[in-house]
């Protein structure tokens, strides 16, 4: 029988630690969080200092009495949730449960789930941190006190099913914001002219831009301008002025955070923040290697921390020396700085061993936790690689009154480039900065002859809506949150109707504007971003032991509460009416309209609750099925995302992710799709992967990475059509 107990979350990190510890040892799962606030009512007596009365969460009950039968046998009880906050709360409710002694040494955790990290802590136990928990503790309160005050809110002025929340609140104005800049935005027209020039003898030619007229910046914001300068330009000499090299040092990036792994694996990989978090998290629990067994390949995933153990940059330093040669390792271990204030407990995400390459292990992974794995191996070895050199050169072209300017540079030592290169946002990207060309040797003073001039109209562009990456980089930059909260603050604000993902971009919705609206009027604290990222610092004070958490909890709710009540007197009850369609109830008669519901929009009867008749929206395409020629519906699936199948199903099975097209293509005859790269470019692409053809002059080049962008589906997901066997494989095709 086992002498020691030790509890975790997840029956998957349970099997991976049960089998670096010996028969002295039982492992088993709580299964998350095993005692909560009650969901029915507020749990929070506010008289009595915010005291929370904590439940058992509904369907715990067998595994809670399966855990005090194992704590009764045991010697000792390890708890090992997660190491931070929210593990802290776990281990503390089950210490409360189990009847543990408060005192008692029961904690244990690890960075990383290794045999090696996962002994030394059950050598070293410690007694719960109760500034962690108090911290939790005072976000769970918090949560709930604006939650359950301002949803209710929200029911009786709007309409019911609403949710306001302290962060997804400020999230959704952001989006909201970012929407009003779009529509308000002016394009501006502007001009560049580029002399495209060839040394007087012979050679290739290169490209110079227009950057100075007289002693000011080149700015032509019309045609006629563009026509002055071209017209004065007419049998100018071109002559070097000025030759300017210098070596150019590039750092690579640092470790991933829990932001910047979901930032680059949208960037990357096309996945959501959701959907990163979630591989990540099978990727840190373990996962059978074969004859190594079962081992957890990466770090703890939720830090905002860049710090690395001197021993992991130890062994990426022996590994790079043997990969790529000495030149490659700086001459000491790259240090790297978080920005503002962190929980600094954790260190950056990265491989547990380097040695445990990708390529290596490749067989025993899904594809995305392949991906995604590769993705966190290389940016760690990365990070610890030399700068990369690259030598670039300036060239000033004097042409009468005006100065042309050509650069390019070569890259002289690749560093870190060998390995991995940070990817860039849409409209971040300087143009041609990672270009590498390179300019022929020119002297001042050389006359260069001119093949043409090349003229180009230009228009401002409105800021790009957020993305996944753009909208996590900017929750983390202006300090609302904390990696835990970054995924499910993403994935609430589209469930509760919000916000609506379009090509890979969220749009607001008019509901999004209406409460958005309504809480910067009445309730500015709330939704202001300065506000909500000061909350987060006091929390933050209350785990370091500065501040008192009730005092915390107090200071927020008098304020709201009086605001609170102004409010509800204030507000008058917002009708949002229904749009109405032209197709007829087969019930009653009336004019259906348009409802969004959980899955999207449907159609329903307005005499509700009289007649309760409801139909599936059908968003037509206007394309003919490519297997039957039957009209082509937008869909959705049981998640909300948006496919296109044939009207015609089951009797027909096309389906694809992607919006098809009327086209063929030329090579298998097969329907052409439309995609768009992550840069918002629009390009044609064959429905079948293996033919892999793409329209000429369709494409758009990614601008993080240069290449073609791709949406390949790859994971199997059965869809809400009423048959569980539908599944989508990664040739868009349904197979049953």
């Amino acid at each position: 029988m086992a002498r020691y107990l030790v509890i975790v979350e997840s029956p998957a990190k349970a099997k991976t630690i049960s089998k670096f510890l010996g028969r002295n040892y039982a492992v088993k799962a709580s299964m998350g969080h095993v005692r909560d606030l009650p969901k029915s009512q507020l749990g929070v007596d506010i008289e009595e200092g915010f005291t929370p009365h904590y439940i058992t969460i509904r369907g715990k009950g067998e595994i809670v009495q399966e855990l005090r039968q194992a704590a009764r046998k045991a010697e000792k009880v390890f708890l090992a949730p997660d190491p931070d906050r929210e593990g802290e709360a776990i281990a503390w409710h089950l210490q409360h449960l189990l009847g543990i002694d408060p005192q008692a040494k029961c904690r244990i955790e690890f960075n990383e789930i290794t045999k090696q990290a996962v002994q030394e802590a059950v050598k070293d136990p410690r007694p719960i941190d109760m500034r962690r928990v108090n911290a939790q503790q005072a976000r769970r309160v918090l949560d709930r006190l604006v939650g359950y005050s301002l949803s209710p809110l929200l029911w009786r002025k709007i309409k019911k099913g609403l949710s306001a929340g302290r962060v997804q609140s400020v999230a959704v104005r952001l989006i909201c914001e970012r929407e009003e800049e779009i529509r308000n935005f002016v394009p501006r027209e502007y001009w560049t002219l580029d002399a495209l020039l060839v040394r007087a003898g012979e050679g290739d030619e290169f490209s110079a831009r227009l950057v100075q007229i007289g002693d000011s910046k080149a700015e032509i914001s019309s045609q006629e301008e563009m026509e002055k300068v071209i017209s004065a330009l007419q049998g100018a000499e071109y002559v070097v002025e000025a030759v300017k090299k210098r070596e150019k040092r590039r750092n690579p990036a640092p470790p991933f955070t829990t932001s910047t792994l979901q930032q680059e694996a949208y960037r990357k990989l096309g996945f959501s923040a959701r959907k990163t978090m979630q591989i990540a998290q099978e990727l840190y629990e373990g996962l059978d290697l074969g004859p190594e067994g079962t081992v957890g390949l990466v770090t703890y995933i939720r830090t905002d921390s860049v710090r690395l153990a001197e021993s992991a940059q130890q062994e990426a330093r022996e590994y790079i020396a043997a990969k790529f040669g000495g030149e490659y390792c700086p001459p000491s271990p790259p240090q790297y700085k978080s920005k503002g204030r962190i929980q600094n407990a954790h260190e950056a995400i990265r491989p547990t061993s380097v040695y445990r390459e990708p390529e290596k292990i490749k067989e025993y992974l899904t594809r995305d936790q392949y991906r995604l794995y590769k993705l966190i191996w290389e940016r760690f070895l990365a990070s610890q690689m030399a700068p990369a050199v690259l030598d670039t050169t300036s060239v000033d072209i004097k042409a009468g009154d005006f100065l042309f300017r050509a650069t390019g540079s070569v890259v002289k030592f690749p560093g870190f480039m060998k390995l991995y290169i940070e990817g860039r946002d849409a409209g971040t990207q300087e143009e041609g900065e990672d270009d590498e060309k390179l300019l022929p040797e020119l002297t001042v003073g050389e006359r260069l002859r001119l093949v043409r001039l090349n003229p180009e109209q230009h228009f401002t562009q409105p800021p790009p809506r957020y993305t996944d990456a753009t909208l996590v980089k900017a929750m983390e930059e202006k300090g609302i949150g904390r990696p835990s909260t970054y995924a499910p603050v993403v994935e609430t604000i589209q469930k509760r109707g919000y916000v609506r993902r379009v090509n890979k971009q969220f749009q607001p919705t008019e509901l999004g504007f209406i409460v958005v609206d309504l809480l910067k009027k009445y309730f500015p604290d709330i939704i202001d971003v300065d506000f909500t990222a000061e909350m987060e610092t006091q929390l933050d004070l209350i785990e370091e032991g500065e501040k008192d958490w009730v005092e915390v909890l107090e200071g927020f709710y008098r304020p709201f509460a009086e605001t609170l009540a102004w409010a509800e007197e204030q507000i008058d009850r917002i009708e949002i009416e229904d749009e109405a369609s032209e197709e007829k109830c087969p019930q009653c008669g009336r004019n259906l309209v348009y409802k969004t519901g959980r899955y999207g929009k449907f159609l329903a009867c307005p005499a509700f609750p009289e007649c309760r008749f409801t139909k599936p929206l059908e968003e037509k395409t206007g394309v003919a099925c490519p297997e039957c020629g039957a009209e082509i519906l937008v869909k959705k699936s049981r998640r909300g995302r948006v496919f296109y199948g044939c009207s015609r199903y089951p009797e027909c099975g096309f389906v694809s992710w992607d919006p098809p097209t009327e086209r063929r293509c030329p090579q298998c005859g097969r329907v052409m799709v439309e995609k768009r790269s992550r840069s918002g470019g629009k390009y044609y692409q064959c429905i079948e992967r293996e033919c892999g053809y793409r329209e000429a002059g369709k494409q758009k080049k990614d601008a993080t990475s240069g290449n073609i962008s791709e949406s390949v589906v790859t994971e199997e997901v059965a869809y809400a059509t009423g048959n569980q066997n539908l599944r989508f494989i990664s040739n868009c095709r349904a197979r049953r």
